[in-house]
């Protein structure tokens, strides 16, 4: 067990206390292979039974942990083995009904989110692909704890057009199925390029198929510590700035391994990964806008906001790698609009825009995340919007996603309420072009030339 020296101690409850030090996530992965049954049924109850049982001690650990540590654990989740692999035998097209056994295990164990309602189609879909993707809408309309993910490309496989297209449609379709609730439905749905197998944040998290049985990742968060830090620094140059950045995340990458490796020997399953992401949330203080802005920028938007996203970005994954020797997943600086206080004022008053976000995304760790934008956009646009954030990835090796909600209803100026860590937000503008031609020619836009660098 790692050994911390009393004034590593008084920092970290200090950072707790004032600091909104936390750890975002406890993830436990879960492979549902051994699940797979021609009957789909059967299927759901082999599954609802392993997360049960792998699961059913992962809350109370996660309570037992935060009282013995003093640190709070704020999200107990788990991730399965893409459904669209497990689910392929059995020929099915209902697969929703899966999303209900999963569902009811999430209830049965106390998390609040399960992952893995996922299919991975960045070179080609298969039936089960295409019987999961064709269920999304209802799957996540029927269900509360259930998300959703779908691969679409890889700097390996270039973007599978077709998918992207077809995203733009689930997409709108979910917003539809759940339109009495502002188009929740797509906060719990992610499309990515270049999904990761031990992302343990949500709604993109599902158990990579490398992984062994069972894992504990864990997902750090900290912008509240990252902020004080640069606050108490207002004359530091931006190498020092660099400095202090990487020794905070060292900090609080320390903090959540000693976690992580706990509830791994806790539950009898193998340490994975500590995600080292600045994850925001709507309490103030806990904001990365906020970060951007003490490096003197007069609000998240104005020229210099991706110069000093990149920076903080940076510094956040090389503090945590010299903490780390098992740093994984996204690990950065997420720019979640409906969940970051900062993103949420800057986005009402315009001073920053969905393209300046798209802008900022090839820095960041995730991508256009969490933005609500008019029910109206067409579901070509939504794909084209897909296909704009899968190239930013596809070309830069990096993951890159779109989680949006064409809110029912709404227009820009207007707002939505999800309320708890998923916010609310204004709905923003985005471009009225036509994207509708170039969406329908259909293929496969080919790997980069990066894709040959072994």
């Amino acid at each position: 067990m790692t050994r911390f020296s009393t004034q590593e101690i008084v920092e970290t409850i200090r950072m707790v206390q004032m600091e909104n030090l936390d750890i975002r996530t406890i993830t436990l992965g879960i492979s549902l292979r051994d699940c797979a049954h021609p009957d789909l049924d059967t299927l759901g109850r082999r599954a609802y039974d392993k997360i049960c049982r792998v699961a059913g001690r992962l809350v109370e650990v996660a309570h037992a942990i935060e009282q013995e540590y003093g640190i709070p654990i704020i999200h107990k989740r788990v991730a399965v083995t893409p459904i669209a692999l497990v689910a392929e035998a059995s020929g099915a097209q209902d697969y929703a009904r899966i999303a209900g056994y999963l569902d009811r295990a999430a209830m049965e164990v106390g998390v609040n989110f399960l992952g893995g309602y996922s299919a991975l189609v960045q070179k080609g879909a298969t039936p089960g692909d295409a019987a999961l993707i064709r269920s999304i809408p209802e799957a996540l309309a029927t269900t509360e704890r259930v998300c959703a993910s779908v691969n679409v490309a890889s700097t390996r496989a270039g973007i599978n057009m077709d998918a992207v297209a077809w995203m733009g449609e689930v997409i709108a379709e979910t917003a539809r199925a759940t339109r009495d609730r502002d188009g929740i439905g797509c906060a719990k749905l992610v499309t990515f390029c270049n999904a990761v197998d031990d992302n343990p944040f949500m709604a993109g998290a599902f158990h990579g198929i490398g992984e062994p049985d069972g894992v504990i990742n864990v997902g750090v968060s900290g912008p509240g510590v990252v902020l004080s830090a640069v606050q108490k620094e207002p004359g530091a140059d931006f190498g020092t700035l660099a400095t202090i950045i990487k020794r905070t995340a060292f900090k609080v990458t320390r903090m959540g391994e000693l976690v992580g490796r706990a509830a791994s020997e806790r539950l009898g399953v193998p340490f994975g990964v500590v995600d080292v992401s600045l994850a925001p949330t709507p309490a103030a203080g806990d904001s990365v806008a906020r970060i951007l802005e003490a490096m003197g920028l007069e609000r998240v938007g104005a020229h210099g906001t991706t110069a000093a996203l990149a920076l903080l970005n940076d510094a956040v994954k090389k503090g945590g790698a010299m903490a780390s020797g098992y740093v994984g997943g996204l690990s950065g600086a997420f720019i979640p609009v409906s969940e970051d206080a900062g993103m949420i004022e800057a986005a009402a008053l315009g001073s920053v825009t969905f393209d300046k976000l798209e802008a900022m995304t090839s820095v960041c760790s995730v991508g256009l995340d969490m933005i609500a934008i008019p029910g109206d956009t067409p579901p070509e646009t939504l794909a084209a919007i897909i296909a704009d954030e899968a190239a930013i990835g596809m070309i830069n090796r990096k993951t890159t996603a779109v989680r949006i909600i064409p809110a029912p209803g709404k227009k820009v100026g207007d707002y939505v309420e999800f309320g708890g860590l998923l916010g609310r937000a204004p709905v923003m503008a985005v471009n009225r072009l036509s994207s509708a031609a170039f969406i329908q020619r259909g293929g496969r836009i080919p790997a980069p030339l990066q894709a040959l660098n072994n």
